[in-house]
């Protein structure tokens, strides 16, 4: 199972370098819905349709992951062992998905290989 950081989303929707590995990780991929919402929100900024852009997303991955109460704590116990790297709330929900799903997270964000999780595989996409 693979859970999808919003920089892997958007790397692979402008074709961007590593696109094809990511692609090739989309069979049951999953992305917290507010990673979700980053790539809506960059793709917005972008002039993009914002509509387009979800029926997009939707169509790639397995499922969109509410960010409930539970995913919240999780996000935020993430802060001391992630703040090193600088990763942003959207990232640690990302992180949390990847935990709570035994999966492997997949970004395209250098800073995340810097990380030892215990219990969270991190695939980073070279660029």
């Amino acid at each position: 199972m693979h859970v999808l950081d919003a920089s892997a989303v958007l790397a692979m929707v402008y074709q961007e370098s590593g696109a094809d590995d990511i692609a090739s990780r989309l069979g049951g991929s999953l992305i917290s819905s507010v990673n979700f919402s980053e790539v809506l929100q960059r793709a917005g900024a972008e002039g993009y349709d914002l509509d387009e852009v979800a029926a997009l997303l939707r169509s790639m991955v397995d499922g969109i992951v509410p960010f409930d109460d539970r995913m919240a704590l999780e996000t935020a116990a993430l802060w001391e062992q992630t703040r090193i790297a600088g990763l942003s709330l959207a990232d640690r929900a990302c992180l949390a998905l990847t935990a709570a799903v035994s999966g492997v997270a997949v970004t395209t964000d250098s800073a995340w290989a810097k990380l030892e999780l215990p219990g969270v595989a991190i695939h980073v996409i070279g660029r």
